[in-house]
């Protein structure tokens, strides 16, 4: 799929270098599409950002043309990204207070695609504790920022507020969009969601789990270039881009569904597979009698698809990652679950009283053999870069023939090899 980014030109004298980063990003063979705000317009004409991006330029929230087709949800959901170059303060008050009172907020508020933001502003109002509260709310948010560089402002002073150089925000950029290839040519599985065990025709055992953080980590892996197969139990979660999608209900549905989408290099079990399955489920509705008592309902136990993924003597993926929903004693329950499992990594977090399942937001623990990472209360976006980040980190060096023992410390078993060892795929 051909990647597009939605190009967001606001009120900063920086506002000229937008014009280079949609040069440099056309030439990356990215698409580039514009919204110039009433600020920004100041700076630079919509005849110049509509000749260097060959796409028309955007500006009016109540435009009778461009609003008859709902422009500001059709900009936020035909781009693959938003950056937003230059930001200035106001647009980052704006949107950490989730403003929309004009074309820009109001597309930003309606996407559920990434956004990127490269402030440029005076050293006092970059440093000022308004713009760091809301650049922190932000992050939280799952919004990536580009730092601004220290040096001379237009202004006249020297601080920390210059915009970043246009080669420091196309590299962002195409990397968010996955074009920097660090997993292309790499393969990975990732189960998400709940699993449903029908009891009869109507009635089956479940639980709570959203697919909202195997979704983020199966768009989060794609991006970094990865070919993604995303597995998935029921869910109301959209799809995300350029993965490969496999709908499924029962647990035994998603192991089967696992190794048929075998070789991979990376699994990620992020679905909150049911523990237990009706032993013997009714093809007919289990009809409630007056006066009988409540059905006796034989459990099974399912498949653990994480062990048996693990535990392949053949065809195990180079590195495995695990997730563990726990109520009480997180750290000591994952652990013994990682060794229990043999994969590598195990993702924790503590979901007593409901506060994960269906949130926008987590905490977690990244526990590997050797080290424990803390995680605390951000996105499930945010989790999931950070945990594709650790894989690139993992299986880059691997990839060039250090063994994965040595780089993520999971040496505790004599079935992984090194990605140069293991046999080519087919």
């Amino acid at each position: 799929m051909k990647k597009s980014v939605l190009l967001i030109v606001t009120g900063s004298i920086a506002a000229y270098k937008s014009l280079d980063v949609i040069r440099r990003l056309r030439e990356c063979g990215v698409t580039v599409t514009c919204v110039l705000t009433k600020g920004g317009a100041e700076f630079v004409t919509p005849l110049s950002l509509a000749s260097l991006s060959g796409n028309p330029v955007y500006g009016e929230l109540f435009s009778l043309k461009d609003e008859t087709e709902m422009g500001h949800i059709r900009l936020s959901r035909e781009a693959s990204l938003i950056a937003v170059v230059p930001a200035s303060a106001d647009i980052i008050a704006k949107m950490a207070a989730g403003n929309a009172d004009d074309l820009a907020t109001a597309t930003l508020l309606a996407s559920d695609k990434p956004v990127l933001i490269a402030p440029a502003m005076n050293e006092r109002m970059w440093e000022h504790p308004a713009t760091k509260r809301n650049l922190a709310q932000l992050k939280k948010d799952g919004i990536g920022i580009i730092e601004p560089d220290s040096g001379a402002l237009a202004c006249g002073e020297i601080g920390q507020g210059r915009l970043a150089e246009v080669d420091t925000i196309v590299e962002a950029i195409v990397a968010k969009l996955g074009g920097n290839g660090k997993l292309a040519g790499l393969s990975a599985l990732v189960t998400s969601g709940p699993t449903f065990e029908a009891i009869d025709p109507v009635r089956f055992i479940g639980n709570r789990s959203s697919g909202k953080q195997g979704h983020a980590v199966a768009a989060a892996l794609a991006d970094a270039g990865a070919k993604v197969t995303l597995i998935t139990g029921p869910t109301a979660e959209p799809a995300p881009d350029d993965v490969v999608v496999v709908r499924v209900e029962s647990a035994e549905q998603m192991l089967a569904a696992c190794k048929a989408a075998l070789p991979v290099d990376i699994a990620v079990c992020a679905a909150a597979v049911s523990d237990w399955r009706a032993k013997n489920p009714l093809d007919h509705k289990l009809k409630k009698r007056a006066n009988d008592s409540p059905p006796e309902i034989p459990l099974a136990f399912n498949p653990d698809i994480l062990q048996t993924l693990s535990q392949l003597k053949a065809q195990r993926p180079k590195l495995v990652v695990g997730f563990a929903a726990e109520t009480e004693t997180v750290m000591k329950n994952a652990t013994a679950k990682r060794k229990e499992k043999s994969c590598d990594w195990i993702v924790a977090n503590d979901v007593s009283g409901g506060k994960v399942f269906g949130a926008e937001t987590t905490s977690a623990f990244l526990i590997t053999a050797k080290q424990t990472e803390e995680w605390k209360n951000i996105s499930k976006r945010e989790l999931a870069d950070r945990l594709v980040d650790k894989i690139i980190n993992t299986v880059i060096p691997a990839k060039a023939g250090i063994s994965l023992a040595s780089v993520s410390g999971h040496g505790d078993s004599g079935q992984r090899r090194s990605f140069s060892e293991a046999k080519p795929r087919t």
